[in-house]
This record gives structure tokens, sequence and C-alpha cells, in this order.
């Protein structure tokens, strides 16, 4: 048999299968699927699904969505119980504020010595010594 760009209108009207190379002896079907196929809609079965797949996908959608806010929300709580000094100390203004509220009393020291019950000859205690 000749090839079939050596073959001319006339040699491929008369070749079986309507002239299609390599598809000798098999009949042409009005649906453009071979007889022997079991579902000719086999490729679009898919959509017989669709709203399900739609549904699966939107629900992982939805998953990893929480779990990202599940995520920030964890990263929020740690940073709130972490000490960052920045954040958690006051600052040095703050601290001077406070010290200019402080006053020391130097007239009212001897009549505590004198109202005061502990004895003033005592030794100094000393953590872990024994006396």
């Amino acid at each position: 048999m000749p090839e079939p760009a050596e073959m001319n209108g006339a040699d491929i009207g008369k070749m079986p299968g309507d002239g299609v190379p390599g598809s000798e002896g098999k009949d042409p079907v009005a649906n453009g699927h071979a007889e022997n196929e079991s579902n000719p809609f086999a490729e679009y079965m898919w959509m017989e699904n669709e709203e399900e797949y739609n549904r699966q996908v939107e629900d992982e959608l939805l998953e990893q969505e929480f779990l990202e806010r599940c995520f920030q929300e964890m990263l929020d709580e740690e940073d709130q119980d972490w000490f960052i000094p920045e954040r958690d100390l006051p600052s040095v203004g703050q601290i001077q504020q406070q010290l200019n509220g402080f006053s020391v009393n130097n007239g009212n020291a001897e009549e505590i010595l004198r109202k005061s019950i502990l004895n003033p000859e005592a030794k100094e205690f000393v953590p872990g010594m024994k006396y």
C-alpha cells in the first residue's frame, strides 16, 4: 500500500477507515468515538461530581484560613507572654518621675530611734552564721 503522502485523492477514497491512516479495519462512529469504547462520555465524567468537588475545595480553603488565623492568634499570645524589655520596662523618663516623687526626711530620724524597741548594741545579722 502506498504511503499517505504519495496518494492522490482517488487512492484516499479507496482506503478502509475513511482515508485516515492507521484506522484500517475500524468503522467510524457518528460521534467520533470508537464502538468498543465503553463510555463515550468518559472524559466528561468529572463534571458529574463538580458540585462535590467545589464543596471539597471550598472546605479545604476554609480550613486553611482557619489554621492561619489560629496560628496568628498563637503568635500574638506568645508575644504578650514574653518579657520584652523595650515594651515591659518603664523608660528612664518614667523612672525619674517616680524618683522625684520620693523625698528623704531626716528630721524625723531621731524620734524613730527613740521609740524603737530594737537593740542598738546587737551584732549585725549574717545569714548562715551561728552566734
